[in-house]
């Protein structure tokens, strides 16, 4: 139940990243049949990440180690045009990687505003527009919180901050393996996720409108061609990985058909079937760990209210009255439940909801492959370590 930390791989993911260790196992580009197999393969993840997030072309997605480095690669090259646009809006209920990176923009000139959560554990648009004016250069939130997992309605945001001729840059690193990602109907203008929370090996990849990525600066050998997706992908990746992602989306494709009719139906709506499959047997998850912390006495940060379901993903940031968050967590452990406890890498979070980043809280967070009798059974534990603990 520590998901949000990183997912487990089907068999088919382990099986395309040994595959590409065992076959083709060479840099890409040479002219012989196992670089040329790279070539393919990353051609071909190209193609079903593409489809994953409803890309408007395939050379729009760019591959690479992780989020937090294609957050840095696309806040050095806004730093660098920021001119008369010279404010970015960014919240306090996101991963560090989304603030942080951007604040460092600060020496460039960057001026910052700060959308807050409110009390209710979601941030509201509302909020936004009268942060947004003809100095935004960008907005910058998550699409769902990894600690407390709120789903922000980033559509909205879309709309507040293109109304004013900024941009959207999307962190859907925790949205990722919860629910359907498309760019087209969110109408943002980056986005990042991370295959090790997507069903994959640690792997990165940026998605940007391509006309956006050909004019953002960025760092590349002169003999590199000046547009995406190669202009973005500076030195070697993690090929492998990159296969293990394409394996991922054809796993989640394989959900999906057992939800379609077989006749003339695209890989595309496959996704689609099967990110809403998950999506609501994860309401039911959800709706069943909220009825259990709440039996236990459990604080909950974030969205508690269970006629607001479908504001979260099954992510539980909680406390249990003044127990130690370490204390309980090891105690979980003790009886084989994996959860977490800390500041869950969101500093001003911690700070908003008046929590050490010391102590923290915990974290319980799920996915489709978890199941009602593991939430049964991971309340039967806490129930028994409060009566031990208190």
């Amino acid at each position: 139940m520590d998901n949000a930390a990183g997912a487990q791989i089907p068999q088919s993911v382990l099986d395309a990243v040994t595959n590409h260790l065992v076959a083709h196992n060479v840099q890409r580009g040479g002219r012989y049949g196992r670089s040329i197999a790279v070539d393919q393969a990353i051609a071909e993840a190209r193609e079903s990440v593409s489809l994953l997030v409803n890309a408007y072309s395939p050379a729009e997605i760019c591959f690479g180690m992780n989020a937090t480095s294609f957050i840095r690669l696309v806040s050095l090259g806004i730093g660098q045009m920021l001119q008369e646009r010279d404010e970015i809006i960014i919240t306090d209920m996101d991963h560090d990687a989304n603030i942080a990176t951007w604040l460092a923009l600060e020496s460039a000139g960057a001026k910052f505003k700060w959308w807050r959560m409110r009390d209710d554990g979601n941030l509201h648009v509302d909020d936004l527009r009268p942060l947004v004016s003809d100095r935004t250069r960008l907005v910058a939130c998550t699409v769902t919180a990894h600690s407390i997992g709120s789903i922000v309605d980033v559509a909205s945001v879309a709309d507040i901050a293109h109304a004013a001729g900024a941009e959207v840059f999307l962190d859907c690193v925790h949205y990722g393996p919860h629910g359907l990602i498309d760019v087209q109907a969110w109408d943002c203008d980056y986005l990042v996720c991370s295959g090790y929370k997507n069903f994959s090996p640690h792997m990165g990849f940026l998605w940007g409108r391509f006309e956006t990525l050909k004019r953002l600066p960025t760092f590349r050998e002169d003999f590199i061609p000046d547009e995406p997706p190669y202009k973005v992908e500076a030195g070697t990746f993690i090929y492998e990985n990159v296969s293990g992602m394409d394996a991922a989306v054809r796993y989640l494709e394989s959900i999906g058909r057992n939800f379609l009719a077989e006749n003339n139906r695209s890989r595309r709506d496959n996704v689609v079937a099967g990110m809403s499959a998950i999506r609501y047997y994860e309401l039911v998850l959800a709706r069943e760990m909220l009825g259990v912390l709440k039996a236990c006495g459990a604080t909950i940060y974030g969205v508690a209210d269970e006629a607001r379901l479908a504001e979260r993903v099954p992510t539980f940031c909680f406390n249990i009255g003044t127990l130690s968050p370490q204390m309980i967590v090891e105690a979980m452990a003790g009886i084989q439940i994996g959860i977490r406890d800390g500041h869950m890498y969101a500093p001003r979070l911690m700070k908003r909801l008046n929590l050490s980043m010391d102590s923290g809280a915990i974290r319980a967070s799920l996915v489709h492959y978890n199941t009602i009798d593991e939430v049964r059974r991971f309340g039967e534990g806490l129930r028994a370590i409060i009566a031990r603990l208190s």
